[in-house]
Formats: structure tokens, C-alpha cells, sequence
């Protein structure tokens, strides 16, 4: 595996422990929510979405529980690439044969992959279609996430970037919750309101805010952790924060946060 997947490449690891810290956070909120499935989701490229989405979904599995990863983005999917699966047949390619031949003609475990790690399997995106917004929206897709949650204990979905297409906001109306990733510096608040406002207006719920990219010091990540951390870090590390809240506030740079290192996207 690529090793971007930090939580098996590096299970000891600060980050990895955080991972662990954010999944107790979201099973702790899902007392209350009961959330199922749960959309991970950007405003624009390169703010870490899949990164967390592969992460998360591993660090699940590691509790014995059943999940599977659905990478949604059928323009530029990369979760084949994260968990060295074959690229398909995914998403895309069993959407489109159900709409051709009919639910019951179709074998879904035929699109699912296992993955390296116990208990964690994955659809990929899929080839790349002509229509992605037509088959996120279809009732197909609904009908998908309801049969694969029969099979499943959690479902997480590796959304598109809500700003650059209208994916991730056609799934966040039929799934559970939702957690938003931001770029420190880089993501324009006006642009996170955006996306935060969309969700809210199409009825779905927001699970907490991703920042990510903020710059840390090595030696002082290196020091907030008692048993160590990855070796070999001696530049300013960037740094991921979470803020688990359904109220996400004018300024969200300052949230009661969880940190992670970001890693390749």
C-alpha cells in the first residue's frame, strides 16, 4: 500500500493515534445521530479529502466492525491508488449497468474490492463516465447505499470538491452526515460557507470541519506525544485539524480541534 495509509503503514504513530482519537469523536456524536453513512467532502482539490476518507475508513476496520469505502469522484477518483486496488470496474460501472439491465441482473459484490486491511473493502470510482452527476442522482444510487448498508456497519464516501461540481451536494441530501475538508490558508472562508451553506440548504448535516495544512514544528508535534512519532522529521510538519461541531463558526480556524499530519493530497 502507498503509504499514505498511515494507519497501517504506521499504526504507532501520533497521527495514527489521532485517526483513532477523531473515530471515537464521530462514534461518540453518533449516539445521538445514528450516522451511518458519511460523506467526506472539499471545497476545492488538494485539501486532503481522500487521504482522510482512506485513513478513517481504515481505522474503523481496525475495530472489527464491517466498513467499506465508496470513492464517489468518477472524474478524478484516487482511492484505487491509496489502497493499490485495480481501478475498476467501481461506482460508475455498476451504476451504469443497473440503469441497463436492472438491479436484479446485477451482482454488486462484482464491484466491490477487498482491500489489504481486515475487515475494509472498496468500490472504486470506476471508469469515467459521460454523466456522473445523471447517476449520483439516480435512484439507483439511493437504492445502492441502502443495500450496501444491510452489509456494512459504517459506509464512507470519498466525495468530489463542492465548488468545482454539484457531486458531493446531490449525495449529502441521502446520507447520514457529512465532515468538510479546508486548506489553512488556502481555502477562502467565503468558500466554506458556501459549501456549508449548500449542505444545510439541501437538508443534509454537517459533521465538522477539516482544516488542514496548518504548519506545526516538528519538534514541537514530536513533543505533545509521549511514546514518539515517525522518525525523520525534522522540517515544520502540516498539520490537520478537525472541528467535530455541527455550529461551525465565522472563524473556523479556531476550533477545539484534533490535529493530523497531511500527507500527498
Amino acid at each position: 500500500m502507498k503509504r499514505e495509509l498511515i494507519i497501517d503503514n504506521d499504526p504507532k504513530s501520533p497521527v495514527s493515534e489521532i485517526f483513532r482519537t477523531l473515530r471515537t469523536n464521530i462514534q461518540f456524536m453518533n449516539v445521538t445521530q445514528n450516522s451511518k453513512t458519511i460523506l467526506v467532502t472539499s471545497t476545492f482539490p488538494k485539501e486532503g479529502k481522500s487521504w482522510v476518507s482512506a485513513n478513517l475508513a481504515a481505522t474503523f476496520a481496525k475495530t472489527g466492525k464491517k466498513i467499506i469505502l465508496i470513492d464517489s469522484d468518477m472524474r478524478k477518483g484516487r482511492q484505487y491508488s491509496i489502497l493499490d486496488v485495480w481501478p475498476k470496474p467501481g461506482l460508475s460501472n455498476y451504476l451504469s449497468a443497473v440503469h441497463i439491465n436492472g438491479k436484479e441482473k446485477v451482482i454488486l459484490n462484482r464491484y466491490i474490492q477487498k482491500t489489504g486491511i481486515s475487515n475494509l473493502d472498496v468500490m472504486v470510482a470506476g471508469s469515467v463516465p459521460p454523466n456522473p452527476s445523471e447517476l449520483l442522482n439516480s435512484t439507483h444510487m439511493f437504492d445502492l447505499l441502502e443495500d450496501i448498508k444491510k452489509l456494512y456497519d459504517i459506509v464512507i464516501i470519498d466525495g468530489t470538491p463542492c465548488q468545482l461540481v454539484t457531486d458531493s451536494l446531490l449525495l449529502a441530501r441521502i446520507v447520514d452526515s457529512t465532515i468538510v475538508v479546508a486548506a489553512h490558508k488556502s481555502t477562502k472562508k467565503k468558500d466554506l460557507k458556501r459549501v456549508i451553506t449548500g449542505i444545510n440548504n439541501i437538508g443534509g448535516k454537517i459533521f465538522g470541519v477539516v482544516l488542514n495544512k496548518v504548519p506545526v514544528p516538528a519538534k514541537k508535534y514530536e513533543q505533545s506525544y509521549y511514546y514518539g512519532s515517525t522518525p525523520g522529521r525534522e522540517r515544520e510538519t502540516e498539520m490537520l485539524e478537525l472541528n467535530m461541531t455541527e455550529n461551525i463558526n465565522e472563524d473556523f480556524t479556531k476550533p477545539d480541534s484534533i490535529e493530523l499530519i497531511d500527507e500527498e493530497n
